[in-house]
């Protein structure tokens, strides 16, 4: 696969990925032409796909990344940036945090931060193991792309009904769902998850699914510029949106590349987004 090769599939033009580095894959890119820009940059914490520099080296190499993704946002996009921990002596550094500045001076504006909870993961001893990572969502203006009723989840007290006053004895809830709120309960892909490959840090692609159905129309762009192996332009081919992306690790483009032929078959196996994390009925893996 050639460094520099941005791949177009022959009967989908919706998929445009490459093995190359992100800012040399997004600078020919015209400005605002993507909808959404989604992504999960490495943490700087020593993962085989990256080389652990000091923190203000990060930030630095994130700044630049940042800038170039905020030109190519279209104005009414958004921009979701999901990272966890960096770890350093035992101390955490929430890197929202310390990237938030970034965003700012770019003028965008933080419309959640949403929590990503998951029930797996490293066993700390020493202090209480990581059980989450943040996605910030911002956008350039107030006039952006949000649709709410493609990504209600399913109302607790469905039957739930006004008890006083005109509309007593009527339905109190949306019978579309409610909202699903900040704090999204995704299984993050380990072992047993259907979607796992050789990754060691990947992405869900039923995470990426709500954002793309949230914050795009049919036909949009959306991009990774840390693609690693395909989930976010899965999730946005999946459902009509057009994908770029790229990761300078051929391995992963490679997997990347093989996944979305799959979903071309048909044959790719991914975890339903509406599929709860748990079933009492199969309750050692079996909602994987």
């Amino acid at each position: 696969m050639e460094q520099a090769e941005i791949l177009l599939f022959p009967s989908d033009e919706r998929i445009r990925i490459a093995c190359r580095d992100n800012l040399d894959f997004m600078r020919p890119l015209p400005d605002g032409g993507m909808k959404l820009i989604v992504t999960s940059p490495p943490y700087n914490i020593g993962k085989s796909y990256e080389r652990r520099s000091s923190l203000h080296r990060y930030v630095e190499s994130q700044a630049r990344v940042i800038a170039e993704c905020v030109r190519l946002l279209h104005p009414n996009g958004s921009l979701c940036w999901q990272v966890g921990n960096h770890v350093q002596g035992g101390e955490i550094v929430p890197l929202d945090a310390i990237l938030y500045p970034l965003f700012k001076q770019h003028g965008l504006k933080l419309r959640n931060r949403i929590i990503w909870h998951f029930e797996h993961g490293l066993h700390c001893s020493k202090r209480l193991s990581g059980r989450y990572e943040t996605i910030n969502w911002y956008t350039k203006g107030d006039d952006y792309t949000f649709h709410l009723d493609p990504i209600r989840v399913p109302q607790k007290y469905p039957e739930k009904k006004h008890f006083k006053g005109p509309k007593a004895g009527q339905f109190s809830s949306n019978p579309l769902g409610k909202n699903p709120g900040d704090v999204w309960i995704f299984p993050n892909v380990k072992s047993n998850h259907v979607e796992k490959t050789n990754h060691p840090c990947q992405f869900p692609v039923e995470l990426v699914e709500r954002l793309v159905l949230a914050l795009t129309d049919p036909g949009d762009a959306v991009l990774d510029p840390y693609l690693g192996v395909g989930s976010t332009v899965i999730g946005a081919v999946k459902h009509g949106r057009v994908g770029y992306g790229c990761d300078i690790v051929p391995q992963y483009v490679e997997i990347a590349w093989q996944r979305l032929r799959s979903l071309q078959s048909g044959t790719l196996l991914t975890r339903p987004i509406d599929r709860p994390v748990y079933d009492p009925e199969k309750p050692y893996g079996g909602q994987k």
